[in-house]
């Protein structure tokens, strides 16, 4: 099983959870994957466990994709590290576990790709700092761009490094939507649904780039770079 390429143009392209088209969601081997491809960025999210570890999961718990079903903020590392994931054919595979952080970062680096970096949840500013101080320890702050559904992490996240690039995540573009991203100096990552050839002039028009998720189908991709999406986030498109 491959990717499937598509005409991108000037678009830039990211693994959405790693190549998880492929590679089980969010693990090394889904963030390895992407890579080694010709990919721009790699995506994950983040969630802090409650002993204070970063680690990088989509969902609340654990059961979609593992054995057992374990809440993850409510949660120790420990625990989290022994939970079985399953391959994407159901199956466990011993090299799949909840990475953390610092792993991901490492790799991203390693390789020369982008950490496109989801916030998962409202985070305190502490917390926020905590995420910070990793990337910075592993010297790829350079390397990074935040992403949220919720600006307050974003804002925050300017406290610590003022000029970061950084996205809102959004279902929807309007003209309070445009407002705040002005105002906040942020870009966009909005669904695909949303996205129109209209919308991404004014957007572009405003200074605002473009991150549309995520897109899985051939000639939509195509389509949405022909427009002039600054990134394109995908499972399985390159």
């Amino acid at each position: 099983m491959d990717t499937k390429k598509i005409n991108k143009g000037n678009t830039l392209m990211i693994a959405h959870r790693g190549l998880s088209g492929i590679e089980r969601e969010n693990t090394i081997a889904a963030f390895v994957a992407a890579a080694n491809r010709s990919y721009f960025g790699i995506e994950t999210d983040v969630y802090r466990t409650k002993d204070g570890q970063y680690v990088l999961f989509h969902d609340g718990s654990t059961g979609r994709i593992a054995l057992d079903n374990v809440p993850i903020t409510e949660s120790k590392y420990n625990l989290l590290k022994s939970v079985e994931l399953t391959d994407t054919d159901g199956r466990t595979r011993s090299d799949l576990h909840i990475a953390l952080l610092s792993e991901y970062v490492r790799v991203c680096k390693r390789y020369g790709k982008k950490c496109i970096l989801e916030i998962k949840g409202q985070f305190e500013k502490e917390h926020i700092k905590d995420v910070v101080d990793i990337i910075k320890s592993e010297d790829y702050t350079d390397g990074v761009i935040f992403i949220s559904f919720h600006i307050c992490n974003l804002i925050n996240v300017r406290e610590y490094l003022p000029d970061q690039p950084a996205q809102l995540l959004t279902g929807e573009i309007n003209d309070n939507m445009l407002k705040m991203l002005t105002e906040n100096k942020l870009d966009i990552d909005v669904i695909h649904t949303t996205v129109t050839e209209e919308n991404i002039k004014l957007l572009h028009d405003h200074g605002i780039k473009v991150n549309v998720w995520t897109v899985d189908d051939k000639e939509k991709g195509e389509q949405y770079a022909l427009w002039g999406a600054d990134y394109i986030t995908t499972n399985i498109l390159e």
